[in-house]
């Protein structure tokens, strides 16, 4: 297939650009959404692209539509995806939930901006951390991916949509202002250079009547497209392995809920994505995400230079979230700082993991300014002096 844009080389594009090409790469072929800033450079470039690789792009009424059309467009067999930044993301938390419960493989790219309501539309900010994970009701589990460059923009996009079809789960990209709108050179590959996963279908009539059963033992069901010849039931209610409604039987609640948090925690080493640097002999760790952790590789080089052995943990994958390698880090050093864009999310997560072994402090700056390195720096230096 010929792709509407180049391939097999880098590219000086901006970062809503690159989770476009990416999303089609990894096989996109359906989005729907509702222009919002900073995330409507993702939609523009859908617009222009997918009719070239017929694929289907749908402007929605609005974000709540947006996200029950990728469901729809799952469901029929298309890889799905919607774009949106925080007002809009908070409108798709119910169906965020049902795409759970219903375990429908889907992309949600969240570029945050500054918030609550509608905030600063044209400002970075880490504020949805909390939110993309348990923005939805009850009890679940899904996946949070994190990037801080461009490149990674791409790369993480292709990585989402390939857990989404391997866990059959919704698969939230946490983008922000700054990432999406900078502009850095991104290789973009060929085609067999990128590894896809493509969805698990059933192999036969009976496992086709069981779309919420677990017949292989890995916690995650093959997925019947609707019109390929079975009678699926989906429903967000209780249900059993058929898809039939069981509400009040606590039996078949705790049965399916279980397994759709465990295929997620079971993994979580496959899906748990990080990078350590000169963490083997730090006194302080640095722990971040996404764009913050520009700013924090820089930080470790000036504090190193100050006498203050400082080694980075980049979180990509927020959420599973492995508390087991925080804890571990917290074990060697003697405190872990947690530099965000919010007033302290991330750094719930990892003084949880730490368990009492390191101090943890959060570095917190709101506003819609990213931290610089130096105020990570004059933070850590007047904090460990």
């Amino acid at each position: 297939m010929r792709f509407p844009f180049p391939v097999g080389k880098a590219d000086f594009i901006q970062g809503d650009e690159a989770i476009a090409r990416a999303a089609i790469l990894a096989g996109c072929r359906f989005y729907a959404g509702y222009p919002i800033t900073p995330a409507s450079e993702i939609f523009e470039a859908m617009a222009l692209y997918m009719p070239l690789v017929d694929g289907v792009v749908i402007q929605m009424e609005d974000e709540i539509a947006s996200i029950a059309a990728i469901i729809g467009a799952s469901w029929a067999g298309a890889k799905a995806m919607t774009a949106t930044s925080g007002p809009g993301f908070s409108l798709m938390q119910e169906n965020i939930g049902y795409a759970v419960m219903t375990e429908t493989p889907i992309v949600v790219v969240d570029v945050q901006r500054g918030g609550p309501s509608t905030g600063q539309p044209t400002l970075p900010s880490q504020g949805d951390i909390m939110q993309s994970i348990w923005g939805t009701h009850g009890d679940h589990s899904l996946i949070v991916l994190s990037p801080s460059t461009v490149q990674e923009a791409f790369d993480f996009t292709i990585r989402a949509f390939n857990l989404a079809e391997k866990y059959r789960t919704p698969v939230i990209l946490l983008s922000d202002a700054e990432v999406g709108h900078m502009r850095e050179r991104v290789y973009i590959p060929e085609p067999d250079e990128i590894e896809i996963v493509n969805r698990k279908l059933p192999q036969n009539e009976e496992e086709a009547k069981l779309p919420f059963g677990d017949p292989h033992g890995d916690f995650v069901p093959p997925m019947p497209i609707f019109g390929r010849g079975y009678r699926t039931y989906v429903t967000g209610l209780t249900h059993d392995e058929r898809g039939r409604p069981r509400t009040v039987e606590r039996e078949v609640h705790e049965r399916v809920i279980r397994r759709i948090v465990e295929k997620i925690e079971r993994n979580k080493k496959d899906i748990f994505d990080y990078e350590a640097r000169e963490l083997d002999d730090a006194e302080v760790a640095i722990v971040t995400t996404g764009i913050v952790a520009r700013s924090a590789l820089r930080a470790i080089k000036e504090l190193r230079e100050l006498g203050i052995k400082a080694g980075l943990l980049k979180i990509n994958t927020i959420w599973p979230f492995d508390f087991e390698l925080i804890e571990k880090i917290a074990g060697k050093v003697e405190r872990i700082y947690v530099p965000e864009m919010n007033l302290g999310q991330l750094y719930h997560l990892v003084r949880e993991g730490a368990n009492g072994k390191a101090e943890v402090k959060l570095i917190s700056k709101i506003g819609g300014e990213v931290h610089t390195p130096m105020e990570i720096v004059d933070f850590i230096r007047r904090d460990f002096s």
